[in-house]
């Protein structure tokens, strides 16, 4: 898979909570080491709560803010990079087409801009939302992690000038489409105090290998493996395709 070094590119994270916090500051870094034209949004519709602290990278002082606004507002400036943030839940997927869509100022008609989407997210209804924008869109790059209490993994789908050259996950794992659960503004206050069972140690797993597929296709403009598994208890992580 590989991306022109002078290739605009529109970044949008959903998801600033458990893998997405710890992708957040390496993707602003890697953004400004790129020396490319880069605009990156951050989505989340998510309340930092006393629990996240522990496994999250927040601190006391966030507690009662917009996990996407105190992200975006912590490492934006610091890379000299546009503060661009959604302090609510993306699930409906005209809203997400319409964000990932390049317009704006910024960039110039060639070379042609694509869209990164970087899912982030703890569950699959949101994945099938992605997939169906994936599948809307001609040119994009969809990476997403899904991970457990100690393992998981993460898939680098693409598509260029409509065609597909990476699958994206729900192709890999069609299981996905199967799942009925409710996106995050539809669950409960009891529903939404039982968080998935995910370690600290399976979110920097998850974080590493997305900001290293960010790495290798954002500054060294190629990325060789597109599906990774990790164990973070085995500290094992392996390419799968």
């Amino acid at each position: 898979m590989k991306l022109a070094l002078d290739r605009p590119v529109k970044i949008l994270i959903i998801g600033a909570g458990g893998t997405g916090g710890y992708v957040i500051p390496h993707l602003y870094r890697i953004a400004f080491a790129s020396n490319r034209k880069c605009r990156i949004i951050i989505a989340d519709g998510d309340i930092v709560e006393d629990k996240n602290l522990i496994r999250q990278g927040f601190s006391f002082v966030d507690v009662g803010e917009n996990k996407a606004t105190v992200m975006a507002e912590r490492y934006a400036d610091v890379f000299g990079i546009e503060t661009e943030y959604i302090s609510d839940f993306i699930e409906d997927e005209n809203q997400l087409f319409d964000l990932l869509d390049i317009q704006h100022p910024c960039y110039s008609s060639y070379p042609k801009p694509i869209s990164i989407l970087i899912g982030a997210v703890d569950n699959n209804r949101s994945r099938v939302m992605c997939n169906e924008v994936f599948k809307m869109m001609d040119d994009i790059i969809y990476i997403d992690a899904g991970n457990a209490e100690s393992g998981g993994q993460v898939v680098c789908g693409m598509k260029s000038n409509g065609k597909v050259m990476s699958k994206p996950v729900a192709r890999v794992y069609p299981d996905i489409l199967e799942d009925v659960e409710k996106f995050p503004s539809e669950l409960s206050c009891a529903e939404r105090s039982v968080s998935a069972p995910q370690s600290i140690a399976a979110n920097l797993f998850a974080s590493t290998a997305i900001s290293t597929m960010l790495y290798y296709l954002l500054i060294k403009g190629e990325l060789k493996t597109t599906r990774i598994a990790f164990s973070a208890q085995k500290l094992l992580m392996k390419s799968i395709a």
